[in-house]
């Protein structure tokens, strides 16, 4: 249906956010997706927290490969700049977008395929720089673009639509990010609204790489009995181990919560994300402990779910590489183009 246009109209009584725009001012294209896929509720909540966080459409940048979760980029925000490269390249292109322009937000979507399979050398690169960008995995478990081959985040066990059952063990996005060094892991379900927008704004205002690990059931190849990414099954088997509320700097938190349970972490820009740890035993800073807990539930066929590991003290790309402030794009020539002693001064660094 991407022939049809989506219609313009919107009721005038929609609520609006500072900047005085609607949530119809964030959507995108009309979705060529099926018909209830799990993508199009990630769509739905990037649009939410978008337009919460009252960002001007142009501040942001759109990146994706190719599959299913790739089309996605087309229907939020129409308004921000996309770049839609070759598949499993995505991190490369974000490098390059990112260290021009560090004034802007960045969101890159891609699947489990596009991650884990042709991507994953990309990916690790992407997170052990520590990228200042949102990365989002809308993961299935099948390659749906190509009707339902197993993915690399198959489960063993897991059964194909026509019966076959995946025997090759599955590599799982939030273990390998903790194992690499990622500052913000997190993982969600397409399903799981409110969870889902706190933890999309909380990982737009880390400052590095945040990964979210959405699980998002394929209607078509993979919602049915036997599969571990079905509805059915994440719904039945995910356990929310820290509740994630995202707090403006300028707003008093007026939620309530026992004592000890609660865990403010403060963001860099004054922000703060409120965890609330359902298992009083689980330490989101903690990388080590995070990680066995993680691998600990996931042998018991549980998917650990919300914000799992965070790091706000690890420094950033661009504190790595001491990039411009000035977006390239606003560089004069001279500073673009020094000449040969200014390249032979600058390449005096390395020696």
């Amino acid at each position: 249906m991407s022939f049809i246009a989506k219609p313009k109209v919107a009721h005038p009584g929609l609520p609006r956010n500072e900047l005085g725009l609607t949530r119809r001012d964030y959507e995108g294209g009309m979705s060529t997706l099926c018909a209830g896929c799990g993508h199009d509720s990630i769509t739905a909540a990037v649009i939410e927290a978008c337009w919460q966080m009252s960002m001007r459409p142009e501040q942001l940048v759109k990146l994706s490969g190719i599959g299913c979760s790739s089309k996605t980029t087309a229907y939020f925000v129409s308004g921000g700049h996309g770049f839609n490269s070759v598949h499993g390249r995505m991190p490369s292109i974000a490098t390059g977008a990112i260290a021009a322009n560090k004034d802007l937000y960045y969101i890159g979507v891609s699947g489990d395929g596009d991650t884990l399979s042709i991507g994953f050398g990309q990916f690790a690169h992407a997170m052990r720089r520590n990228l200042n960008m949102l990365y989002l995995i809308e993961n299935n478990g099948v390659y749906g673009l190509t009707k339902g081959q197993f993915s690399a985040s198959a489960d063993i066990g897991s059964k194909a639509k026509k019966g076959e059952a995946n025997l090759q063990p599955p590599i799982d996005p939030v273990l390998a990010a903790l194992t690499l060094g990622g500052t913000f892991v997190a993982r969600s379900f397409s399903g799981d609204k409110e969870q889902l927008v706190p933890l999309i704004i909380a990982g737009l205002k880390h400052r590095g790489f945040a990964l979210i690990d959405v699980l998002s059931p394929c209607v078509t190849f993979n919602d049915h009995e036997g599969s571990t990414k079905s509805y059915e099954f994440v719904r039945d088997n995910y356990e929310e181990v820290v509740h994630a509320d995202f707090i403006p700097p300028a707003r008093e938190i007026t939620a309530e919560y026992a004592e000890g349970d609660a865990m403010p972490i403060a963001l860099h820009d004054g922000s703060r994300v409120l965890l609330r740890k359902l298992d009083p035993s689980y330490d989101p800073t903690h990388r080590g402990k995070a990680f066995n807990y993680l691998r600990d539930k996931l042998a018991q066929n549980e998917f650990v779910t919300g914000l799992i590991y965070i790091d706000e003290s690890s420094p950033e790309f661009h504190d790595m590489n001491g990039t411009t402030t000035t977006p390239v794009n606003q560089l004069s020539y001279q500073q673009l183009s020094p000449g040969s002693k200014g390249l032979e001064k600058i390449l005096a660094r390395y020696r």
